[in-house]
């Protein structure tokens, strides 16, 4: 039997790296008895940080979901890795979610983490909870962090408990709503104990504020305020939970969920205050027989429909799609079609998940979230949904990578296992990419930051058991001339029976585009039927410039006069005339080195203007103008792309991973003859080795 909507809370679980986000979903869990004990990150015992990277390195990778039901209602966990890495996994959650809890810790401050999954939540319009974790370390400041989430949120924060403090340590808590005290010793069994006389004015300045809240949120409830002054329990529940529907009110609770304190309390909160799945607001699609807008909400005596918000490959289990149904029934057994590949699947098995462990179920109703295996033609992203009524979800964003690294097989021959191994993980992970650059002939793999390639580059290990090292990518430098010369090349062998001879006399020009061969040879000089080998010969030449062997481009060659012999003349004689004709003729034509220049776009708060532009020249780059974009200052600017292959990781210690950038190529441009002069060498060096 399939729970409805109404009695669903789909959360997703973000915030800061390390603040304690998957202790507290092993918390939740354990207190409503899907685990019966409480695991922890540091013993690599989770329910949700389950795979043996997360393990080894004591954080989650990957985004993972488990369940657990709590006072008749079931509560879907999403658990984000927190880590700048892995953006795409917060959006992949935000999009099954319907409200978020935002974990952060008791330093006083907002962390980066945090501000930036607030931010999110209001951008795209997701209710959340906020909780202060760690208030049973020493220096554990509560007050602090309240104020400085005031600050930054004026308006929106709403403290809905006092905590109880002996010390340092947080012992309990006065919940503001309900008028009641408890200790932490107490909490499970729902004792009440008499709220202490010195917190009585804290708590009536609180309620104070919280009917605030609760009467600007809604127009009735704030006639009744002004003309009353006063609203009742249960009308202020209700305003707040209104303005947490809208994302106007935060609320704000806090605990140790290493001790699993204050967490009972959260989820009471999150019972009642967050929207079900039922609740939530239609989410819109496109019909894609007529293009219109379609409004999905959850009903699920509607046609089916469900969106793929993350892929997981095993190789020993296979494929495992992980779905939220936006409406309808999911049943084993049934066939639906993917309106994004435009195929049909059939469903063989639906399951529920717990982190790694999967139970079995028959079918999924709208508002629920599970996971179907051995699906062919299905990926993240996708729409499953009912034949009779086709809709298309927007596709979920995924961040463009930002840092590349060329990959290499520690044995040769390991190639091909490496490039299977990468196409099916990037199944798994659209924040990353594998491309082959044509010009250096290296494989690359570009993803959001060091971490990121790393977990990667391991996975490929752990899962298809292939070794391979990452180095800095080459940079697909090219040469040009600057000067028009004129070459003759004479190839001439005399050997026994017939020799070979061929002599060409070519001009290089300097020329827009990349390569352009003519020829104004008068009077036979080169019979016709060889002047394509004396182009032929030039083509070849290309690849290998005579500065430093890369690829020579902006040439024209004229091929103007030569000669020949009537028995010993051939094509090859005049391929390798031309050959010799090039190696001349560029020597002296000024050759330059050009490098790829890279156009960027670099968001920052307003506070890192300076560092970054300054930072900007350092890099031999060029501003180009400044933009604003949601309160961002939006810098343009031009760099070397030599000068930013690891601009990824040096932005985010320069911002404290405020700030983003994109980087295309837009042309290529003259090397300095300083920095030339060290590639010639570099290369040269290459070379010998």
């Amino acid at each position: 039997m399939s729970i409805k909507g109404k009695d669903i809370r789909n959360i997703a679980v973000i915030g800061h790296s390390g603040e304690g986000k998957t202790s507290v979903c092993e918390a939740i869990l354990f207190n409503g008895k899907s685990t019966d004990r409480l695991g922890k990150v540091t013993e690599g015992n989770t329910v949700t940080d389950c795979d043996e990277q997360e393990i080894a390195r004591k954080m989650s990778i990957s985004l993972s979901t488990a369940y657990t039901m709590w006072d008749g209602v079931k509560l879907n966990l999403l658990d984000v890795p927190g880590f700048y890495d892995f953006e795409g996994e917060e959006n992949e959650a935000l999009r099954a979610a319907g409200g978020a809890l935002i974990v952060t810790s008791a330093t006083g401050s907002v962390s980066v983490g945090a501000e930036k999954a607030i931010d999110k939540c209001l951008k795209n319009k997701i209710p959340m909870v906020l909780f202060i974790n760690g208030m049973d370390k020493e220096n554990a400041d509560y007050k602090g962090t309240v104020a400085a989430l005031t600050e930054k949120y004026a308006g929106k924060i709403a403290p809905i408990q006092i905590p109880l403090m002996e010390g340092n340590k947080m012992v309990g808590y006065v919940n503001a709503l309900k008028e009641t005290c408890y200790h932490f010793a107490d909490e499970a069994k729902k004792q009440p104990v008499p709220i202490p006389e010195e917190l009585k004015s804290t708590l009536s300045q609180m309620q104070a504020n919280l009917t605030e809240t609760a009467a600007e949120n809604d127009e009735a409830l704030l006639d009744k305020y002004f003309e009353e002054g006063q609203l009742s329990k249960d009308e202020i529940i209700h305003g707040i939970r209104k303005g947490i529907y809208n994302v106007n009110t935060i609320p704000v609770m806090a605990g140790s969920a290493l001790q699993n304190r204050g967490i009972i309390n959260l989820m009471d909160e999150i019972v009642k205050y967050m929207p079900s799945a039922e609740e939530r607001r239609e989410i819109l699609a496109t019909s894609p027989d007529t293009n219109d807008l379609v409004g999905v909400t959850c009903d699920e005596s509607a046609p089916f429909a469900a969106q793929v918000f993350k892929t997981i490959v095993d190789p020993f289990v296979g494929k495992l799609n992980i779905m939220k149904v936006f409406r309808g029934c999911l049943k084993t057994g049934s066939t639906v079609y993917n309106a994004t590949t435009e195929k049909t699947e059939r469903i063989s098995q639906i399951y529920l998940l717990k982190g790694k462990k999967q139970e079995p179920v028959s079918e999924l109703s709208a508002g629920d979230i599970g996971a179907v295996s051995k699906l062919n033609a299905t990926n993240t992203g996708d729409t499953l949904c009912d034949e009779s009524a086709k809709i298309k979800f927007d596709p979920i964003h995924f961040p463009r990578p930002v840092l590349s690294m060329a990959i290499y097989a520690e044995k040769k021959g390991d190639e091909d296992k490496i490039f299977q191994g990468l196409n099916k993980l990037a199944e798994e992970d659209y924040s990353f990419a594998v491309t082959k650059n044509k010009e250096t002939g290296e494989t690359l793999i570009s993803g959001q930051g060091e971490t990121h390639l790393d977990v990667i580059n391991k996975k490929l290990k752990a899962k298809f058991n292939v070794s391979a090292l990452l180095k800095t990518p080459k940079i697909a430098y090219r040469e040009t001339i600057r000067k028009t010369v004129e070459a003759e090349g004479k190839h001439k062998k005399q050997s026994g029976g017939h020799g070979q001879y061929g002599h060409c006399k070519v001009r290089f020009e300097p020329f827009d585009g990349e390569f352009e061969f003519a020829e104004e040879v008068v009077g036979g000089s080169v019979p016709k039927q060889y002047i394509p080998a004396v182009e032929k010969g030039l083509i070849e030449c290309l690849p290998n410039g005579v500065l430093a062997g890369y690829p020579v481009t902006g040439l024209r060659a004229v091929l103007y006069d030569g000669s020949y012999h009537d028995v010993d003349s051939s094509e090859m004689a005049f391929k390798l005339a031309a050959a010799l004709a090039f190696k001349e003729g560029l020597k002296n034509a000024k050759p330059v080195l050009l490098e790829p220049i890279m156009k960027l776009r670099i968001a920052i708060p307003e506070a890192y203007l300076g560092d970054i532009m300054g930072d900007m020249n350092k890099r031999r780059g060029r501003i180009l103008g400044i933009d604003m974009m949601e309160g961002l200052q939006v810098v343009n600017a031009e760099a070397p792309q030599a000068e930013i292959q690891k601009y990824a990781t040096d932005l985010r210690s320069m911002t404290q991973g405020r700030g983003k950038f994109t980087a295309e190529l837009v042309r290529y441009e003259e090397v300095p003859a300083p920095e030339a002069e060290k590639i010639i060498k570099a290369r040269e060096a290459e070379k010998e080795q």
